[in-house]
């Protein structure tokens, strides 16, 4: 059976949602990979390792004043229940549940007072795109796929955000089309990462001749490209399903039992992050918790933070022994930043006018705090950073220059950032 355009929701851009092309089994011997398949066209060899950049959302936007941006002498109602504790650089302290991180600060670049929005539904699209606007422009993952593409079966984005079902469309590649949407390594889809019982690799070719033959279909009828995008990702099953790194990428029961541990079940995604890219896939997205502490947020961030602490030193220290700490670069955080005053039931609201982030790797000058907060953590000193910015950075990192411009649906030509000056966040200097 070979379904194409199955029912669905249709996106903007005229495939469906679900299920664009379902492969049975005549055609790959029950392959089901190619309706989630993102693809990438071809590029000459380059020399060295390929740039990769981890992106972890905290999601809900997690406190700042009771993680990296302390203020131990403000009034009780606004420093809160948590104590700093000095770290390996001299003169930064952090919170007290985060002694680890404490330790490896030399390894990691804070930066404070970055001014987001705030929206309402904490959605991660201002810190994916640059822009403020929701579903005008590609995110980052969308655009390296695009702009950097490969061919060696493993897909160059791959989104660890949300368990299925409960998938929702933060991380759409609008205009640059869905051929460079996540892979979103669901259940169904992993287990087909080899071939079906019985297909050797001379039968799957002449499957793919079978597949050829089908091509003699109306291409009149194509009127939005759609076709064109089904190939893209028939072909990038193929490969995908022929790649024994492809399989062994989104094996993470390979890694030793300690390493899972070292992690920790909280933070088990963080370890997937690490195999994706040491396999070479470009962009890695994940969530981890949940900080929308409008109460409790003591109790919450008394629970989360040492798992985050636990497992985002893991990462870390991986990358490094690993010798990726100079090919991966590693951003952690939240959409916005957490109110000053604490609230109602012990809680903190939201605060778009201050956060902070957490950068490790990239080749990234390490052992620094970058931005200064009032004595309230209320807003920037100075002109305030963005997550352009900070995405400045990291598309620096993969050989983008954030200039570039692509065209839109009306083949005008938008940058992949307009707030995209590096001075903003200065990794590098």
């Amino acid at each position: 059976m070979l379904s194409i355009l199955g029912r669905g929701t249709k996106l903007c851009d005229g495939i469906t949602r679900r299920e664009m092309l379902r492969v049975g089994g005549l055609a790959f011997g029950g392959l089901t990979l190619a309706d989630v398949l993102r693809g990438r066209a071809r590029a000459g060899s380059g020399a060295g390792r390929p740039k990769s950049v981890i992106m972890i959302w905290l999601r809900g936007g997690a406190s700042h004043i009771d993680s990296f941006d302390m203020k131990p002498n403000a009034p009780a109602e606004i420093r809160g229940e948590f104590q700093p504790i000095t770290t390996n650089l001299p003169g930064v302290q952090i919170c007290e549940h985060l002694p680890k991180l404490a330790q490896m600060l030399d390894k990691l670049a804070i930066v404070r007072g970055i001014k987001s929005i705030d929206l309402g539904d904490h959605t991660p699209h201002f810190i994916l795109t640059g822009f403020g606007e929701r579903g005008k422009r590609p995110v980052l993952g969308s655009v390296v796929s695009h702009l950097r593409p490969q061919s060696d079966g493993l897909p160059p984005y791959v989104s660890l955000m949300y368990k299925p079902p409960g998938l929702y469309d933060n991380e759409g590649p609008t205009y640059l089309g869905p051929s460079h949407r996540p892979f979103v390594p669901k259940a169904e889809g992993l287990a087909n990462l080899s071939l079906a019982k019985g297909i050797s690799l001379d039968r799957l070719q002449d499957r793919r001749q079978i597949l050829r033959e089908f091509d003699t279909l109306n291409r009149g009828v194509d009127a939005t490209g759609g076709l064109s995008v089904i190939d893209t990702y028939t072909q990038r099953a193929l490969e995908m399903i022929t790649s024994p790194q492809v399989r062994e990428a989104f094996d993470v029961s390979r890694e030793p039992r300690e390493t899972h541990a070292r992690y920790g079940k909280y933070c088990e995604n963080f370890l997937m992050a690490r195999r994706l890219v040491e396999s070479g896939v470009s962009v890695v997205t994940l969530k981890v918790g949940d900080w929308d502490t409008h109460e409790k947020n003591f109790i919450d961030m008394r629970d989360q933070l040492p798992q985050l602490d636990q497992g985002f030193h893991a990462l870390v220290t991986d990358l490094h022994e690993r010798g990726l700490d100079k090919d991966v670069a590693v951003v952690l955080w939240g959409e916005f930043g957490r109110a000053p005053r604490i609230s109602r039931g012990d809680g903190r609201d939201h605060w778009p006018e201050a956060g902070a982030a957490v950068i490790a790797g990239g080749g990234f000058r390490m052992g620094q705090v970058i931005g200064e907060t009032d004595s309230h953590g209320g807003q920037s000193l100075g002109q305030p950073y963005t997550p352009s910015n900070v995405l400045a950075n990291l598309y620096q990192h993969l050989g983008i220059d954030p200039a570039t411009t692509i065209p839109d649906h009306n083949k005008r030509p938008m940058h992949v950032l307009d707030d995209r000056g590096l001075g903003g966040c200065p990794c590098r200097s």
